[in-house]
């Protein structure tokens, strides 16, 4: 423990630092904990689509959806999620909604808005495309 200490005394960057990404590692936890935004894997997915009628909502860029995509998505463009335009998805509010993207990663921001612009039951694909498409489920092109 004292040498512990000593080397965070003798280096307060490296301490600091190491400080900082705990914090984050923390915050990132918590807020994923106390989301309302659910992160469901492939077979959750699945179910969901199969016995709620949820809505796929595709975020990719129109390239990568016209390259594949999960049966019967709907695709909203790049800008229209920046300028949180859900015009498109207004006569599916009360279904629930899995947001799809690429890797898991943009879609919890997007899912975050839906949910804020009054969207009750809003899901993430946790894994994204990737996981889609890892775990060998229909693709339509």
């Amino acid at each position: 423990m004292d040498q512990l200490i000593e080397f965070a005394g003798n280096n307060m960057i490296l301490a600091g630092i190491w400080l900082a990404l705990v914090a984050m590692l923390i915050y990132s936890y918590i807020s994923t904990l106390t989301s309302s935004v659910k992160a469901l894997n492939t077979h959750d997915a699945t179910m969901l689509m199969n016995k709620n009628d949820a809505v796929v909502l595709d975020i990719r860029a129109a390239k990568d959806f016209k390259a594949g995509h999960i049966l019967n998505a709907r695709q909203l463009k790049p800008e229209e999620v920046r300028e949180k335009n859900f015009k498109k998805l207004e006569n599916a509010k009360d279904k629930p909604i899995i947001v799809v993207c690429a890797m898991g990663n943009q879609a919890r921001s997007t899912a975050s808005a839906l949910s804020t612009a009054g969207f009750s039951n809003v899901s993430v694909l946790d894994g994204g495309m990737n996981a889609w498409t890892s775990a060998s489920l229909p693709v339509s092109k």
